[in-house]
């Protein structure tokens, strides 16, 4: 009662105060359109004014009632059909891992329009048409895939080239990679696809560019890092070396082999067989002569014994480590053969012997018998040269011979023939 009275009394105020300035703000609005005018004072088309807007607003919000429905339930059927497709994006991606392949592609490929991932149901679609053997299907879905989201070249790509790899087309798998490549450096997958290619084609130029990327990427570990580099710098070697024009190139990977690998025995024997080749034996020598005072081996130090270069040097050379090896039968051979071409023929014999009493060896024996044949003496020479044959005998393969098919023939069938 007491704020009814409250609002009568301020609304006679406020109709009063009203009244007074209406008193003094007489006015007047006039609006002229061409030859037609209208005009009314300022109070009262304050009044038409807000009338307006009143009326203009429940309009507007009579319209809204009237569409919102509308928008509502395509809303709600657009979130109902997003829902069915990804249940059926689910049941295909179950289809896709165990292994239903034809299921698969069918289910993910329909509800890709209506799926908010159309990307991950086209790859999917197409990676279980790749496993079919439908290659064309695949490739139509990879297309779909493209055009369904925006960005999606590099996860188109890979998944391309991956199915490439798969299908023993590694040349093709490597254009799309290098592609990949240029437009994403250091792309973790993009390297790891472009070794597994660059190995599987032979590729070991580009696996040697490649692997200081792997690593700076920490995409290999230090074991693997050394393994690929072996073998790429081992085959680029031995295919460089074939030609003994390429000798600058050999020279080339030498120099930019990690240091550690100038080491290893083998890469040092096939770094020295490529100099020697190309008429580079001093620098083969010198090779050599470092890497034996640092890492014994014997397959260099017998490589040793067979340079061309000066024998005399060679020979005192390695007298000096047959001091600190003098039971060394590879060493014993080497210096044997490095007397013979300075002619200490004696000397030789002696290193020949030793070498055969630390170790018997068929190689040795051969030297032996040969050396004691140039010198008149058969009976010895024809005693090593069996005893040479006889170790090569050893190494063969265990094969049946003829004597053992004699031995293996019943009495009854020696009769036969005996008869006969």
């Amino acid at each position: 009662m007491r704020k009814l009275v409250l609002l009568i009394v301020a609304g006679l105020a406020v109709g009063a105060l009203f009244g007074q300035m209406m008193m003094a703000v007489p006015g007047y609005w006039l609006i002229r359109v061409g030859d037609t005018s209208i005009q009314t004072s300022f109070w009262f088309g304050l009044v038409l004014l807000f009338a307006a807007f009143v009326v203009l607003h429940f309009v507007l919000r009579l319209l809204s009632g009237i569409i919102r429905p509308m928008g509502r339930f395509r809303s709600w059927n657009s979130r109902a059909r997003n829902r069915r497709a990804m249940q059926r994006t689910v049941r295909g991606l179950v289809a896709l891992t165990e292994g239903r392949w034809k299921k698969a592609e069918k289910t993910l490929a329909n509800a890709a329009d209506d799926s908010s991932t159309p990307l991950v149901n086209y790859l999917s679609a197409a990676l279980a048409a790749h496993y079919q053997g439908n290659h064309a299907k695949s490739q139509e879905h990879l297309n779909q895939a493209q055009l369904s989201t925006q960005g999606a070249d590099t996860a188109v790509g890979l998944m391309q080239a991956q199915m490439m790899i798969e299908r023993q087309q590694p040349e093709e798998a490597l254009a799309i990679l290098n592609r990949l490549d240029k437009k994403l450096s250091n792309h973790p997958q993009v390297l790891k696809l472009l070794k597994q290619v660059h190995v599987s084609v032979n590729d070991w130029e580009g696996l040697r560019r490649l692997i200081p990327r792997l690593a700076a990427q920490k995409l290999i570990s230090q074991s693997e890092r050394e393994q690929l580099e072996f073998k790429a710098y081992r085959e680029l070697i031995v295919f460089e070396a074939k030609n003994p024009t390429n000798v600058e190139r050999v020279r080339g990977l030498w120099a930019d082999m990690p240091d550690y690998m100038r080491g290893n025995t083998e890469l040092i024997a096939i770094y020295c067989e490529a100099l020697i080749q190309a008429n580079e034996e001093f620098i083969a020598e010198r090779l050599l002569n470092h890497s034996l005072d640092h890492h014994w081996d014997a397959r260099l130090v017998k490589r040793y014994g067979l340079l061309k270069v000066d024998p005399a040097r060679q020979l005192a050379k390695a007298e000096k480590w047959l001091q600190e090896r003098p039971n060394d039968p590879e060493l014993l051979l080497t210096c044997g053969r490095l007397s013979l071409r300075t002619g200490k023929w004696e000397k030789a014999l002696e290193y020949f012997e030793a070498s055969q009493r630390q170790r018997p060896n068929g190689e040795v024996c051969a030297e032996l018998a040969r050396l004691y044949a140039s010198m008149g003496e058969h009976n010895k020479s024809q005693l090593y040269y069996r005893h040479s044959v006889e170790m090569l005998a050893k190494s063969l393969p265990s094969l049946p011979q003829p004597s053992d098919a004699g031995d293996s023939q019943t009495p009854d069938t020696k009769a036969a023939k005996k008869h006969a």
